[in-house]
Protein backbone atom coordinates (compact mmCIF):
# COMPACT_ATOMS: atom_id res chain seq x y z
CA UNK A 1 0.00 0.00 0.00
CA UNK A 2 1.08 3.80 -0.45
CA UNK A 3 1.35 3.90 3.80
CA UNK A 4 3.79 1.21 3.49
CA UNK A 5 6.15 2.39 0.94
CA UNK A 6 5.68 5.35 2.96
CA UNK A 7 6.50 3.85 6.36
CA UNK A 8 9.69 2.01 4.63
CA UNK A 9 10.93 5.03 3.30
CA UNK A 10 10.94 6.65 7.05
CA UNK A 11 12.36 3.53 8.25
CA UNK A 12 15.60 4.09 5.42
CA UNK A 13 15.64 7.86 6.43
CA UNK A 14 16.33 6.78 10.33
CA UNK A 15 18.30 3.95 9.55
CA UNK A 16 20.74 6.65 7.95
CA UNK A 17 20.60 9.77 9.91
CA UNK A 18 24.27 11.12 10.01
CA UNK A 19 24.17 10.69 6.10
CA UNK A 20 20.61 12.29 5.98
CA UNK A 21 21.43 15.03 8.30
CA UNK A 22 24.58 15.67 6.67
CA UNK A 23 23.11 16.12 3.23
CA UNK A 24 20.68 19.20 4.29
CA UNK A 25 23.43 20.94 6.94
CA UNK A 26 26.32 20.78 5.35
CA UNK A 27 27.83 22.99 2.62
CA UNK A 28 29.08 20.82 -0.13
CA UNK A 29 26.87 19.30 -3.17
CA UNK A 30 28.14 16.66 -5.38
CA UNK A 31 25.58 17.78 -8.08
CA UNK A 32 28.01 18.59 -10.75
CA UNK A 33 29.83 15.56 -10.14
CA UNK A 34 26.20 13.60 -10.70
CA UNK A 35 26.06 15.56 -13.22
CA UNK A 36 28.69 14.44 -14.98
CA UNK A 37 27.98 10.82 -14.00
CA UNK A 38 24.35 11.83 -16.10
CA UNK A 39 26.29 12.87 -18.90
CA UNK A 40 29.06 10.01 -19.25
CA UNK A 41 26.08 7.56 -18.87
CA UNK A 42 23.58 9.16 -21.33
CA UNK A 43 26.66 9.02 -23.95
CA UNK A 44 27.13 5.42 -23.17
CA UNK A 45 23.96 4.69 -24.03
CA UNK A 46 23.71 6.19 -27.16
CA UNK A 47 26.75 5.17 -28.79
CA UNK A 48 26.31 1.34 -27.52
CA UNK A 49 27.60 -1.18 -30.16
CA UNK A 50 28.59 1.61 -32.73
CA UNK A 51 31.43 3.13 -32.10
CA UNK A 52 34.74 2.01 -30.59
CA UNK A 53 36.44 3.70 -27.42
CA UNK A 54 38.58 6.45 -29.04
CA UNK A 55 35.19 8.01 -30.44
CA UNK A 56 33.58 7.35 -27.20
CA UNK A 57 36.75 9.25 -25.25
CA UNK A 58 36.78 12.10 -27.59
CA UNK A 59 32.75 12.63 -26.87
CA UNK A 60 33.59 12.68 -22.92
CA UNK A 61 36.31 15.11 -23.32
CA UNK A 62 34.90 17.61 -25.54
CA UNK A 63 32.52 19.89 -23.75
CA UNK A 64 28.75 20.07 -25.59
Amino acid sequence: SCLQSFKSFAKGLREDYEAVKAGVTLPWSTGPVEGQINRLKMLKRQMYGRANIDLLRQRILLPT
